[in-house]
């Protein structure tokens, strides 16, 4: 009951009723929007509180996408002008790159109706909005070890935590983790692996546990591994962990020491037919209260602070945002620069 009361309030608040797009635009029967996103539990998520919502308040019919968050295609229908992707859910990196190349619309954020100030992730808001925060965390099972891992140093401890480790088969996150353990203050991980010697550094603390490390390439894999005992903790999506708890009851436990934040932005590429439309959906999500809803339901930080006061107070001990202490922001500039570099030193690491 009180996210449907929730949802209502938030329409009305940016004046998405019924009776106001009656009175501004002629009803059209096949009036819609498409918009895209990941697929999967989470786009669930999204329809629920999102796209059948709007819908229902503004007659716009809502078409689903899906993607793989790569660019490719948004690029092509940018570039030959046959844009039917209205709005997108990015990743904060992809939304820098396509801010970069001009495919996406620069956001008017009067025309929007939301205050830009209480937004996270400001160095891409130019043009998205910012969605949400996820984080890469340390997970284990508290019933297979009552006395788990509180560290990064722990995750690398084999003396102390004997048994295998689940790590991305990436660069990213595992080598910041790596020189976390190895002593590097989070405020220097960067400025250490933009050196010869810091990226040494971390393949060499690798070294320490490559023999015990199970290499996951998809999201669901590392809370199956841990699940099916093939792992004894993991490097695991925090979303992923939240929603594996609620569905299952395991008693998975989030390690926050270290955790690698990335952002989300809701974006519209270049040359929409729909644009007005496409505003009035992203002015919907951005809203404080959709996003503590969005908060509340999957444990993805909002990129609104305002939404912080208006999540279950039940589920804030496992969003990103109340953890910054001990987290370390992605650097998206760094990946860019130095990311096909590491890929290929990682390669051959791995390959040894």
């Amino acid at each position: 009951m009180r996210t449907s009361l929730t949802i209502a309030s938030s329409l009305a608040v940016i004046g998405l009723t019924a009776g106001m797009f009656a009175a501004t635009t002629p009803a059209l029967a096949d009036d819609q929007l498409t918009v895209t996103a990941g697929g999967g539990s989470f786009q669930q998520v999204l329809r629920k509180l999102m796209f059948d919502p709007f819908s229902k308040a503004s007659g716009i019919k809502i078409t689903e996408a899906e993607y793989d968050y790569t660019l490719g295609k948004i690029r092509a229908m940018v570039e030959t002008k046959t844009v039917s992707w209205d709005v997108v859910y990015a990743g904060d990196s992809g939304t820098r790159q396509m801010c970069a190349e001009g495919l996406i619309e620069t956001i008017d954020w009067k025309k929007l109706g939301l205050d830009r100030t209480k937004f996270e992730g400001g160095e891409y808001s130019d043009c998205g909005v910012p969605a949400g925060i996820a984080a890469s965390v340390v997970t284990y099972d508290r019933d297979k070890l009552p006395n788990g891992p509180k560290t990064i140093a722990d995750f690398f401890d084999l003396n102390k935590f004997p048994g295998k480790r689940g790590l991305p088969k990436t660069p990213q996150v595992t080598v910041e983790w790596a020189l976390i353990a190895d002593g590097v203050p989070i405020g220097d991980i960067y400025k250490v692996l933009n050196t010869p010697q810091g990226i040494d550094r971390a393949f060499k603390k690798l070294d320490t546990i490559k023999k015990d490390i199970v290499w996951w390439t998809s999201g669901a894999q590392p809370i199956q591994l841990l699940a099916d005992g093939q792992v004894v903790m993991t490097d695991a999506w925090n979303t992923r962990i939240y929603d594996a708890v609620k569905k299952s009851g395991k008693h998975f436990e989030m390690v926050w020491d270290g955790a690698v934040t990335n952002g989300n932005a809701w974006v519209i590429p270049k040359g929409t037919p729909r644009l007005d439309s496409a505003y009035k959906f992203v002015a919907l999500a951005g809203s404080s209260q959709t996003q503590a809803d969005l908060a509340s339901s999957t444990s993805q930080g909002p990129g609104n602070s305002d939404a912080l006061a208006l999540i279950d107070p039940a589920v804030r001990p496992s969003i990103p945002n109340d953890h910054s202490d001990s987290t370390l922001p992605s650097d998206l500039s760094f990946w860019s620069e130095k990311g096909d570099e590491l890929r290929q030193r990682f390669n051959a690491w791995l390959a040894k």
